[in-house]
């Protein structure tokens, strides 16, 4: 196969796909309205194979959101709630003991949890203890339940989208930083516009909830997520994400003065990964076949929010993470050159 014929399969592959996230959007209008910039992102950490946490105040529809998403994918779909009383094998599963109708011999049986699924809801996930919290994060970066001696897999794709309350904080367990790094994209749903509440109230009032068709199935999911791991990254882009965040570091020598006086600590290079990834799948989602500089600023505030922290100094005088990554954004250049590495590393 010659590479004019490898092109040609690619460009057929990404504008399928593009044309399936415009039905996919058609489809979640029918009961979403507004929400473009969550809907993408939830899309884009799905591409990249990674999980998402959203965060907004009561009645966003968070969770209309996310069961509706997987509709239109054609995806099994668990929601857990999480309580205060929530154990970890409430979410993972649990052996019981059970008797063959046949022999009446008693034996152990592992009876799956509602983590087993292609499509997990986590709503609140910081109202239970952090001994439940770790048993699902696990879960989320190893994709394998252990019990009885036993490993077993959970369903591919996977993808964990947990929703959190910024409002409430007595009796809630905020996710340590080491845990909030492991979900690929921290995203923020905000109020409606005017227009869309408007449209809202109207909807609701007039029972005009349209049904969502199924537009994409797990297969499919996981060809353009291999997609999206194998395409290509030009240095400049590569340059511009490893600049923005070796730049959220503290005490090096490419940290801008603002992070030296207002961060505590920064993304390792896990957010490098981050953005990569997830420029490439919004790429994918725009028809295209080359990440760019823009996709990279596009996808930074939510890949990069949650992996850098102001300190004392800053809260004081009310910097945000957020306001550090856009400062970050104004102050790194993406047309400046970026130096590549002469040599490949080698392990001894």
């Amino acid at each position: 196969m010659n590479d004019k014929q490898i092109s040609d399969e690619n460009l057929t592959a990404v504008h399928e796909m593009a044309s399936i996230y415009d039905r996919l959007r058609v489809e979640l209008s029918k009961v979403i309205v507004g929400q473009h910039d969550v809907i993408q992102q939830v899309m884009i950490a799905m591409l990249a194979r990674g999980h998402c946490l959203l965060e907004g105040v009561p009645g966003l529809a968070k969770t209309l959101l996310i069961s509706s998403i997987a509709d239109a994918l054609h995806l099994s779909f668990h929601r857990i709630q999480f309580t205060p009383d929530l154990m970890p094998s409430d979410i993972t599963g649990t052996d019981i003991l059970q008797e063959d109708p046949i022999t009446h011999e008693r034996g152990y049986q592992f009876v799956k949890g509602p983590i087993f699924a292609n499509m997990l809801l986590g709503d609140e996930i910081n109202r239970t203890p952090p001994k439940t919290q770790a048993a699902m994060l696990e879960a989320m970066q190893e994709r394998v339940i252990s019990a009885g001696g036993k490993d077993f897999k959970l369903p591919d794709p996977f993808f964990v989208l947990a929703t959190q309350n910024p409002l409430e904080q007595e009796g809630t367990y905020p996710l340590p930083e080491a845990q909030l790094d492991r979900f690929l994209l921290y995203i923020k749903v905000d109020y409606p516009s005017r227009d869309e509440e408007w449209h809202i109230a109207r909807r609701v009032s007039s029972g005009a909830l349209g049904d969502i068709e199924s537009v994409i199935d797990a297969d499919q999911i996981l060809k353009a997520q291999q997609f999206v791991q194998q395409m290509p990254v030009c240095d400049q882009v590569v340059g511009y994400c490893l600049e923005l965040v070796r730049a959220t570091r503290p005490n090096c020598e490419e940290t801008p003065e603002f992070i030296q006086k207002w961060s505590s600590w920064g993304a390792g290079p896990r957010g490098v990964i981050a953005l990569m990834g997830c420029a490439k799948a919004r790429t994918l989602l725009d028809g295209r076949l080359h990440a760019t500089v823009e996709d990279v600023q596009a996808v930074a505030p939510a890949a990069l929010r949650h992996r850098i922290a102001p300190n004392y100094a800053g809260l004081a005088e009310g910097v945000t993470s957020e306001r550090l990554v856009q400062m970050l954004l104004d102050e790194i250049s993406p047309d400046q050159e970026f130096e590549v590495p002469k040599n490949e590393l080698t392990t001894a």
